[in-house]
């Protein structure tokens, strides 16, 4: 809750739920480290998003409450007291970035502990015993047009990393209704758009790690509206280049949630296509229950971004 710049009346600018496990997984030692819980959390919005170039935009507009009632309560009964010195939101960024991260060494305590009581009253609390290691899980291997259920936990957060060599891409969403199309040029996840409004779906850019370019993207299932039937996780070469997909190499789409569950899937280096969706995730019914569902894919068009908006219904003129 922040006071809005432009109305000087309090709202909402971010909501969600955090669990304790994600929290403490997310190293929290930088600025840019905040921006992490858009990632880590559940049924997360957030009003704020980016421009084109990846900066913060500088319009910061309220969230509608109306649909989460015990947010519409709290707003409803805030004491608004314009002059008690709180930094406001403009303000925070600069707090922020004064502060000094953390060592890595530091051992943080846990505030979670129970503390016995011969330590409370001797006050020697000693630390807690760290926490075991837990190797990272073998993700499951993908084969073009397999199915399968996504677990719960993806649909709070379904992080995807697509990274490659040797020619350049770029990952693309698109969110799709029953009709196969998108309603609008907003369900199109791209470059140039690199989030939805509600920030369901989106970029987090492109970075180089060893060999390889890797970029990133988080999609949260549960925050996307009713009427988004299925999302289209697709690449696209640089046409003006003339490369096609089969000048990438090592190329890997991984997808993974915060248990840990992954999976992966080699997309085919296909010479004659510009544009692929390699995954898409769909909704469906089990045994009378609502889930999400992942199928590989790996189907391109010849004519690149273009071709492949088109056949989701974007106006590309």
């Amino acid at each position: 809750m922040t006071r809005l710049p432009d109305t000087q009346r309090l709202g909402f600018v971010a909501y969600g739920r955090w669990n304790r496990q994600a929290i403490e997984s997310t190293p929290w030692r930088d600025p840019e480290d905040a921006l992490r819980f858009l990632d880590i959390g559940q049924d997360v919005t957030c009003s704020i998003t980016t421009t084109a170039s990846g900066n913060l935009s500088s319009t910061v507009k309220p969230l509608d409450t109306t649909r989460v009632p015990g947010l519409q309560y709290l707003l409803d009964h805030a004491q608004d007291e314009p002059d008690t010195g709180d930094l406001s939101l403009a303000a925070l960024n600069i707090t922020l970035g004064a502060n000094t991260p953390p060592d890595d060494r530091t051992t943080i305590s846990d505030p979670y502990r129970i503390t016995p009581f011969t330590e409370w009253k001797h006050g020697s609390v000693s630390e807690p015993p760290p926490a075991p290691i837990v190797p990272p899980a073998t993700p499951t291997v993908l084969v073009p047009g397999q199915t399968l259920v996504l677990p719960e936990e993806a649909w709070q957060g379904l992080r995807i990393v697509f990274r490659f060599a040797r020619a350049d891409a770029d990952l693309t969403l698109f969110l799709i209704g029953g009709d196969g199309r998108v309603a609008g040029d907003e369900d199109f996840v791209f470059y140039n758009q690199p989030a939805t409004a509600d920030g369901a779906a989106r970029l987090l850019g492109k970075q180089q790690e060893g060999p390889h370019t890797v970029e990133r993207a988080t999609i949260h299932l549960s925050a996307l509206p009713e009427r988004v039937r299925r999302v289209a996780v697709a690449i696209n070469m640089d046409v003006d280049t003339g490369l096609t997909c089969g000048s990438l190499t090592h190329a890997a789409l991984d997808m993974d949630c915060a248990t840990g569950t992954a999976w992966t899937f080699q997309p085919p280096a296909d010479p004659n296509i510009r544009a692929m969706v390699i995954a898409e995730l769909y909704r469906h019914t089990a045994d009378g229950h609502p889930v999400w569902k992942l199928r590989a894919l790996g189907q391109g068009w010849a004519d690149g971004l273009n071709g492949l908006a088109r056949a989701y219904g974007v106006d590309v003129e």
